[in-house]
C-alpha cells in the first residue's frame, strides 16, 4: 500500500480532482461551513483554487507549487485553503471567475483567488509559475496585515462589481422582436464565418454545439445556403481534424489550432452530448452519412469509456495519460507500420500518417482530409473495399491501445451533463430510429430518478459512491426537464412529461425571480455564497435560463400552460437587448426567437399505432413542431377526447386549435409548412 507524508481534509472527498490533492502537503479544504467559520473565527484570508480533474495546467500548478512543502508552508501560515472542483460547485466557481475577470480582464482554470474570510474575494489570477505564486501570496497577505481597511474597501467594490454582473438589464415588457432583427443577426455572425476550416476564425476552436443548432435551423428557415454551407463545412472539419477520435469515436475539448489538428485532448461529456444533438439533426436535415458515423462511434465511446454499472454517466477522460499530454491517443510511425503491415501506405495516406499528422516527438495525430468517394478514385479501390478496410484498422488499432495506460477518468457523475446526454440519445434516436439509442436514455434517465432525486423530489447535482451530494442547481433542473420532455416526445410515455412538470414547479418555487422574470443559479435557501448569479449567456454550454426559457415555451402546450409561454415571453424580453452586440452568446436564446416567432405546430398522435407514424415523423427535421402522442385514452388537453377504437389518428394543431386528423404520415407532413 502506498505510503504518503502528507494528508488533508479532502481524503474524505468524492470528486476525483479533490482526491488529486488529498496528498499535498496544503491543508486543503472543501468548500463548506468549517473552512469559511475557521477563516472568521482565525481571521485568516480564503485561498479558494478552483479546477477540474481534465485540466491540464491545473496539474502542472499542483506539480510545481502545491506539491512543494516550502509554498504549501507559506500557504497554510497565511490562509484558510479551499480546494473546489468547478463540475461540482459551479456556483463557486461562477462568483470567483466574474472577480478574477473583473480583476485580469481574462478567465481560465485554474482559478485562484484570495478573499475575505466572510468570502469577498480582493486578488486572483489563473496559472501562476512558483515563483510568482510565492511572491503573489507574500504581497496579499502583507497588504491585507498592513492595510485591513484599504483591503475592505477594496472587497466592497468588487463584491459591487460581481453583483452588477448578474443584473440583467430589465427590457421593456412584452416588447415586440423586431422582424429585421434576426436576418442582420445572421449577417453579423458570418462575418466570423472560417470558410476555409470550418467554425469561426482563430484559434483555439471550440466546437459550440449550440451555435451550430441554432445556424442549421436558421439556415433551414432562411433558406440561406451560406450559412448552410458553413455549416456541412464545419460538420465535416471537425469529423476529420484529429479533434475527433478517428480510432475510437467521441470529440476532445477544442482545437488548439485553426484547423481542427491538435486538440487539447480531454474528452468532456458534456462535449460529446451536445454533438449527439447537432450531428443527428444534421443528419435529419442533409441524411450525409458522416453524421451517422460520427454519432454511431460516439455513442459507442460513451458505452464503452463513459457508462458505469449503474447506467450513469461519468464525467472526462483526461489529456494526460503517464504524464504525457495526448500520448494514449497518437501514434509513432514505426508502431503504425509493425500492426498494419501491407496496408500501412495506404492508411497512411488515409489517416494522413504523413507531414501533416505530425505532431511532435514523432508521434502523429490521425486526421482525415477527404472523403471515401475521392479516397476511393485515387486508389482505384471500391466503397465497400475501404469501408472494410478502414472498420479492420479501426478495431486493430483500438485493440492495441486498450493495452495502453489509460488516461484519468473523473468518475462523478452530474445530473446536468447525463440530463443533456439522454436529449442527445433522444435525438439520435428521433433521427435513426435506432432502439439503442432510445433503451440507453431510458435507462440513465431511471438512474437519474433513483439515484440523483430527494425523497422530496428535489435534485441533487452529483453522485458517485453510492452517495448523492449537493443540492442541485438551475442548470440540473433545466437540462433533466428538457430531458424528460424529449422522452416523452420521443416515446408517448406520461410519466416523463409528469416528472418534468414537477421539477417545473420545483424550479420556480427555488429559483425564480418574479420581479426580474429570471431564474437565479442557486436555490433560495443556499447560505454559504457572498451572492446569487444569473446565468444568461450561452456559452460551451447553453445557459441555464436560455435552456428553462426553451423548456417553459414547450411545456406550455404540452400541458395547456399558457403562463408557462408568457413566462419564456418576458424571459426573451429580459434578454433581448443584449443578442446584437454578442450573438454567440446568445445562440440558445435565438432558437427561443425562432420558436416564438416561427410558424409552430402540435402534432398529436393518438391511436394503437401512434408511436410507429411518431417515429416515423420524427425522422425528418421539422421546424416549430411540439410532439405528442398516445396508444390509449389520454387527459392531455392534446389527446384528450381524439382516441378513436380501431383507427390511429394524426391532428396537426396551432394553439390547440386543430385540423382535420389525418392518417398517414405524407399527409402529416404536407400540412407542416417550415
Amino acid at each position: 500500500m502506498e505510503q504518503f507524508n502528507y494528508t488533508n481534509e479532502l481524503i474524505h472527498e468524492t470528486s476525483p480532482y479533490l482526491l488529486q490533492h488529498a496528498h499535498n502537503p496544503v491543508n486543503w479544504q472543501p468548500w463548506g461551513e468549517k473552512a469559511l467559520n475557521q477563516a472568521k473565527t482565525e481571521n485568516k484570508l480564503l485561498l479558494i483554487s478552483i479546477g477540474y480533474s481534465a485540466c491540464h495546467w491545473c496539474h502542472v500548478m499542483e506539480h510545481e507549487s502545491f506539491e512543494d512543502p516550502e509554498v504549501a508552508k507559506n500557504m497554510n501560515a497565511h490562509f484558510v485553503c479551499i480546494k473546489v472542483d468547478r463540475e461540482e460547485r459551479p456556483d463557486v466557481d461562477h462568483i470567483y471567475m466574474t472577480a478574477v475577470q473583473l480583476l485580469t480582464g481574462r478567465g481560465g482554470w485554474p482559478l485562484n483567488c484570495i478573499a475575505l474570510p466572510d468570502g469577498r474575494p480582493i486578488w486572483g489570477g489563473t496559472y501562476f509559475q512558483k515563483e510568482n505564486w510565492i511572491q503573489a501570496l507574500e504581497a496579499v497577505s502583507k497588504f491585507y496585515t498592513e492595510n485591513p481597511k484599504e483591503t475592505l474597501e477594496y472587497a466592497v467594490k468588487l463584491q459591487d462589481g460581481i453583483e452588477q454582473n448578474s443584473l440583467v438589464p430589465i427590457s421593456v415588457e412584452n416588447a415586440g422582436i423586431d422582424p429585421l432583427f434576426l436576418p442582420s443577426l445572421l449577417k453579423k455572425w458570418q462575418s466570423y464565418f472560417d470558410t476555409k476550416n470550418g467554425g469561426t476564425h482563430g484559434a483555439p476552436k471550440f466546437m459550440l454545439p449550440n451555435n451550430w443548432q441554432f445556424l442549421l435551423r436558421a439556415g433551414k428557415q432562411f433558406q440561406d445556403d451560406k450559412i448552410l454551407e458553413q455549416l456541412k463545412l464545419t460538420l465535416l472539419k471537425m469529423a476529420f481534424g484529429g479533434l475527433y477520435d478517428q480510432i475510437g469515436g467521441g470529440f476532445a475539448r477544442y482545437s488548439t489550432d485553426e484547423i481542427w489538428k491538435v486538440p487539447h485532448f480531454e474528452k468532456m461529456l458534456y462535449d460529446n452530448a451536445q454533438l449527439l444533438h447537432l450531428y443527428s439533426e444534421a443528419y435529419q436535415a442533409d441524411q450525409n452519412p458522416l453524421y451517422k458515423q460520427v454519432v454511431s462511434e460516439t455513442v459507442s465511446f460513451l458505452k464503452r469509456e463513459l457508462l458505469s454499472s449503474e447506467n450513469g454517466f461519468y464525467s472526462a477522460l483526461d489529456a494526460d495519460s503517464e504524464g504525457k499530454e495526448g500520448k494514449f491517443y497518437t501514434w509513432t510511425k514505426p508502431e503504425l507500420q509493425q500492426l498494419l503491415g501491407t496496408d500501412f501506405e495506404l492508411f497512411g495516406d488515409y489517416f494522413n500518417v504523413n507531414s501533416l499528422g505530425f505532431w511532435e516527438h514523432n508521434q502523429y495525430i490521425l486526421m482525415r482530409t477527404e472523403d471515401n468517394d475521392s479516397f476511393v478514385k485515387k486508389h482505384q479501390l471500391s466503397i465497400e473495399d475501404i469501408e472494410k478496410k478502414v472498420q479492420n484498422w479501426k478495431s486493430l488499432l483500438l485493440k492495441e491501445r486498450e493495452k495502453r495506460i489509460r488516461p484519468g477518468l473523473d468518475d462523478k457523475i452530474l445530473t446536468s451533463w447525463n440530463a443533456m446526454t439522454i436529449s442527445g440519445l433522444i435525438s439520435c434516436y428521433k433521427a435513426f430510429s435506432n432502439p439503442e439509442y432510445l433503451e440507453l436514455a431510458l435507462a440513465n434517465a431511471n438512474f437519474l430518478k433513483q439515484k440523483l432525486f430527494g425523497a422530496d423530489g428535489h435534485l441533487f447535482h452529483s453522485y458517485k459512491n453510492n452517495q448523492s451530494k449537493i443540492s442541485g442547481f438551475l442548470e440540473d433542473y433545466a437540462f433533466a426537464i428538457e430531458a424528460y420532455t424529449a422522452l416523452f416526445e420521443a416515446s408517448g410515455q406520461k410519466e416523463w412529461l409528469d416528472l418534468a412538470q414537477r421539477l417545473t414547479e420545483i424550479t420556480f418555487q427555488e429559483f425564480f425571480d418574479e420581479q426580474k422574470s429570471i431564474f437565479y443559479f442557486t436555490a433560495s435557501q443556499q447560505q454559504d455564497l457572498i451572492t446569487r448569479t444569473i446565468e444568461i449567456h450561452d456559452n460551451v454550454i447553453p445557459s441555464s435560463n436560455s435552456v428553462m426559457a426553451r423548456n417553459l415555451f414547450r411545456l406550455s402546450y404540452l400541458l395547456d400552460r399558457p403562463d408557462y409561454l408568457e413566462t419564456a415571453q418576458k424571459m426573451f424580453s429580459t434578454v433581448s437587448g443584449n443578442m446584437a452586440n454578442y450573438p454567440s452568446g446568445y445562440s440558445n436564446w435565438s432558437q427561443l426567437m425562432l420558436d416564438l416567432t416561427g410558424n409552430h405546430f402540435e402534432v398529436a398522435i393518438v391511436g394503437e399505432n401512434a408511436i410507429n407514424l411518431l417515429k416515423e415523423l420524427q425522422k425528418n427535421y421539422l421546424l416549430h413542431v411540439v410532439f405528442c402522442a398516445g396508444t390509449t385514452e389520454n387527459d392531455l388537453t392534446l389527446l384528450k377526447d381524439r382516441f378513436v377504437s380501431g383507427k390511429t389518428l394524426i391532428y396537426i394543431c396551432q394553439n390547440n386549435s386543430c385540423q382535420l386528423p389525418v392518417e398517414t404520415v405524407d399527409e402529416a407532413l404536407s400540412l407542416i409548412s417550415n
